[in-house]
């Protein structure tokens, strides 16, 4: 570990021998003094808030010093709360991972991240966090991902997989989803450590009830550590009264116990024994006490006592998940320390220059590491040895065919073709079958997934049984393994786009890429959207597919109509969304995106299928090779004309399900005299992306423009989708042509097929009268 630096003088006031004690005085100095530089010292020419959360640091120092500089070791991996990012960043600086510079780069362009990022900060982190209750989570995914990799591919060594959660992120209801999911009770290496500081944003929380979260991670089979006092109050507790104490603070509510953290000794003598039974003897245990030493005792929780912590890692059963709940204090030892708004308090100048003295530290030098040599320095140089990580070899993704070829059924739907290409890929190109995961909720039957699940079986972490293997009426075989290819998650949306993430990031974690494929019901996505969103983010390549979509599910009724998925689709950074109107195209589009996955610049896709059945002659598929790669190469590029006209008087651009009905409106017109040409969009984001480019605004290809859509057959156009108009709208910008925008606005209504497009103004003669109106 790189030793070079300058050192400044340990804290005067609280520094003892233990250089353990030395280090967390360090990291609390340093994770404080990066937010105040970043606040106070940087100059701020537009005056806007930079922010930075001090207090929620200070709380996660003792945890975070312990955790990396005993106990931590190189295969184990840690996901930091969100807004302790600065802890990490000390620690890292620390340990020789992190160059000065940065520490004075806090939320600024180009330095270190607001949380933590795998992906942009210049440091080594484990998990991006920032959104509350994901991060947190984050850790079960990666657990099942290492052992997925270790059984069906290669070893990936051992280690844990912590998650230091802020107490506040327990109120988050995927938190619980995941913590119950029965999978997780068989991860002996997930470890949960729960900073208990009892404060939220705006305040004291009156009732977190600790004592009931213990209780309900014990009912899911975690293993329950509770570090609740430090050595000097456990001390106490020994003494004559003693119980009396302990009693007294373990009932009073919550904000009474911050109250007293901003008391002095006076204060605490007067307020500490209350009026109960025990009052008495209270008052005559602490009036043994010194001042100082009352008010250090009143502070003393479990998770600021190196000692407690020690044994609490030392306690880890391997055999079940655990969960340490931590008492902590925020802002400790800063001036903020207990007050019930500190959470994004920030020291000020003057209180910063006189905290600095009393630590005896330089706030015009903040940076210094230890000397070399020292103890300190050299548990320091201890720590960075025993995390230095061997860089894994990596292996490239395997080469993913553009097509296979497969002769699709005369009548079929998309979503059945997704099953069907996963299928043929353990036929035909088995070294990339081998790397595929799919994913599912409750739903693995409903959405075609049975063929392939009956092929390669679901995943356990341990084989179980099949009872129902000798049944011949069971059509579906549920043969559970390590080495199974299909996991499902219950109806818990959340754990399965963060599962997908976690498998989609294997290849930059252990340098073993897999395919991970996420299923789910279409409307359900809105649902999953901001973790899957965040998983992007956070580097997860992965495919979700939702299906079925849009009215197509009629008979499920309004809230069972996606309306905004391919919006979202369009949108999401990270990601490209597809859309497609035959089977062929899933194919094609499938092996696309799988192609994408699993490498440096890699992109996630999403892909909306339909339960529709469409007559796949409609598609008008070339049989000259050459004019079925150019097809091929048109699909994937977001769209490709099916009726090409010479000189149209109207072009009907369609997507998805509703190409049937424009296919149906271009013969009606025709008979009417009016020659319109059909457009197939198969990705409205590739598209619009074309369409940045050629305004100068991307960096996109766009020829698919030229081809699709090229100025001399430029003609009014009507777009239609079973999803909301805008989606397709901007198409009419290309050629500045008039235009009419079809699709779904508002929730729907239980009916059949043809209702429901009636209501919604999708069907063939919507169509058939939008263009009437356009071309006239």
């Amino acid at each position: 570990m790189p030793t070079n630096g300058r050192t400044a003088a340990a804290p005067a006031e609280f520094v003892g021998d233990d250089p353990l004690e030395q280090i967390a005085d360090r990291v609390l100095w340093l994770s404080t003094a990066i937010i105040h530089h970043a606040n106070n010292v940087r100059p701020n020419p537009s005056g806007m808030k930079v922010g930075g959360h001090q207090a929620s640091c200070a709380s996660m120092v003792s945890i975070m010093t312990s955790l990396y500089f005993e106990h931590l070791r190189a295969g184990d991996r840690v996901s930091v709360k969100p807004h302790a990012s600065p802890v990490l960043h000390a620690v890292n600086y620390l340990l020789g991972s992190l160059d000065e510079k940065y520490l004075t780069t806090l939320r600024e362009y180009g330095g270190l991240q607001s949380y933590p990022s795998r992906t942009k900060d210049p440091d080594p982190v484990d998990y991006s966090t920032g959104s509350v209750g994901i991060g947190a989570t984050a850790p079960i995914w990666g657990a099942v991902a290492r052992r997925y990799v270790d059984a069906a591919l290669e070893s990936t060594g051992a280690g844990r997989q912590y998650s230091l959660v802020g107490d506040a992120e327990l109120d988050e209801g995927a938190v619980w989803e995941a913590i119950l999911d029965p999978t997780v009770h068989d991860l002996g290496e997930v470890v949960w450590i729960v900073d208990m500081n009892r404060q939220s944003l705006d305040r004291v929380v009156p009732h977190i009830a600790a004592g009931r979260l213990a209780t309900m991670f014990a009912a899911a089979g975690w293993q329950v550590v509770d570090v609740k006092f430090g050595a000097l109050l456990a001390s106490l507790f020994e003494r004559p009264g003693g119980e009396h104490l302990r009693q007294r603070i373990v009932d009073m509510p919550n904000p009474e116990y911050q109250r007293l953290l901003r008391c002095n000794a006076e204060e605490l003598r007067h307020r500490l024994p209350g009026s109960g039974p025990g009052a008495a003897a209270i008052e005559l245990l602490i009036g043994q006490l010194d001042d100082t030493t009352l008010i250090r005792a009143t502070a003393n929780l479990g998770g600021h006592d190196l000692t407690a912590l020690r044994e609490a890692f030392a306690s880890i059963d391997d055999t079940r998940p655990t969960v340490i709940i931590a008492y902590t204090i925020k802002g400790w030892r800063l001036p903020t320390q207990g007050h019930p708004q500190n959470h994004s308090a920030l020291l000020t100048v003057d209180q910063f220059d006189q905290w600095a003295g009393t630590l005896g530290c330089d706030p015009l030098d903040p940076w210094g590491r230890f000397e070399p040599g020292s103890p300190a320095g050299q548990l320091c140089d201890a720590a960075a040895d025993r995390l230095t990580r061997s860089n894994a070899s990596t292996v490239d993704p395997p080469q993913v065919p553009v097509e296979i070829g497969r002769a699709p059924q005369a009548v079929t739907t998309t979503q059945a073709a997704l099953g069907r290409t996963l299928l043929d890929l353990t036929r035909e190109a088995p070294e990339v079958a081998r790397r595929v995961v799919t994913v599912s909720p409750d739903v693995s039957s409903s959405t075609n997934l049975a063929g392939w699940l009956n092929k390669v079986g679901v995943w356990s972490p341990s084989e179980r049984r099949n009872w129902f293997d000798d049944d011949p009426e069971t059509i579906m075989h549920w043969r559970e393994r390590p080495t199974g290819q299909h996991m499902e998650l219950g109806i818990a949306e959340t754990n399965l786009v963060g599962l997908i993430g976690e498998l989609g990031a294997t290849w930059s974690k252990w340098g073993q890429p897999l395919l991970p494929i996420g299923v789910l019901y279409d409307p359900f996505v809105e649902r999953a959207l901001e973790p899957w969103s965040f998983g992007i983010y956070a580097g997860g390549q992965s495919i979700l597919v939702g299906t079925p979509s849009g009215v197509t599910l009629a008979a499920e009724g309004g809230a069972h109509q996606s309306i905004k998925t391919p919006s979202i689709g369009l949108e999401q950074p990270g990601c490209v969304a597809y859309e497609p109107a035959f089977a062929t195209e899933v194919e094609w589009i499938l092996l696309h995106c799988m192609s994408q996955l699993g490498r440096p610049n890699g992109r996630s896709a999403y892909l909306r299928l339909s339960t529709r059945p469409v007559h796949q002659a409609l598609a008008d598929l070339p049989s000259d090779p050459a004019a079925r790669e150019r097809r091929r190469r048109q699909v994937v590029a977001g769209a490709y004309t099916l009726r090409p006209k010479a000189r149209p008087a109207v072009t009907i651009v369609a997507m998805g399900a509703t190409v049937t009905d424009a296919l149906q409106a271009e013969a009606r017109l025709a008979d009417l005299g009016v020659t319109a040409e059909v457009v197939c969009v198969t990705s409205a984001g590739q598209l619009f992306e074309a369409v940045q480019s050629r305004n100068g605004l991307g960096s996109a290809s766009s020829w698919i423009l030229d081809q699709v859509f090229p100025a001399d057959r430029a003609a009014p156009m009507v777009t239609v989708l079973d999803g909301h108009p805008h989606t397709l709208a901007f198409l009419a910008t290309v050629n500045r042509v008039p235009s009419r925008s079809l699709g779904v606005t508002s929730f729907g209504q239980v009916g059949d097929l043809e209702a429901v497009q009636r209501l919604h103004g999708i069907d063939t003669d919507t169509i058939v009268r939008a263009a009437l109106d356009a071309s006239a």
